[in-house]
């Protein structure tokens, strides 16, 4: 049975490319007091190697583990028009104990 293997992509994002903002909820709020936790949105062609990269260049930190979810835009609607918002990519980054990032 042959395995997936996940094509590479020619292009390499550059650490500020590839998190775009952060996310700050009060989920994330909680997730980054009790789990030392941090949201961030992310650029749709980055892979968790990329946002791995980044945080650590970005925030000077120590990364254990991240999780990607691909989210789906919302459906809007202006008076007759529809239309939805854009998809976008969410990365729930994981750090080390000893490590912290302040912008939270």
């Amino acid at each position: 049975m042959p395995r997936h293997i996940p094509q590479k992509t020619s292009i390499t994002l550059e650490p500020h490319q590839v998190v775009v903002k952060p996310l700050v909820t009060e989920k994330g709020m909680h997730r980054s007091t009790r789990c030392n936790a941090y949201a961030f949105e992310v650029n749709r062609l980055a892979t968790k190697a990329d946002v791995r990269r980044a945080v650590e260049e970005l925030f000077d930190v120590k990364v254990l583990k991240v999780h990607v979810q691909n989210r789906k835009g919302k459906p809007r609607r202006t008076k007759m028009h529809f239309g939805t918002t854009k998809d976008w990519k969410k990365a729930i980054v994981t750090l080390d104990a000893e490590h912290r990032i302040e912008l939270f």
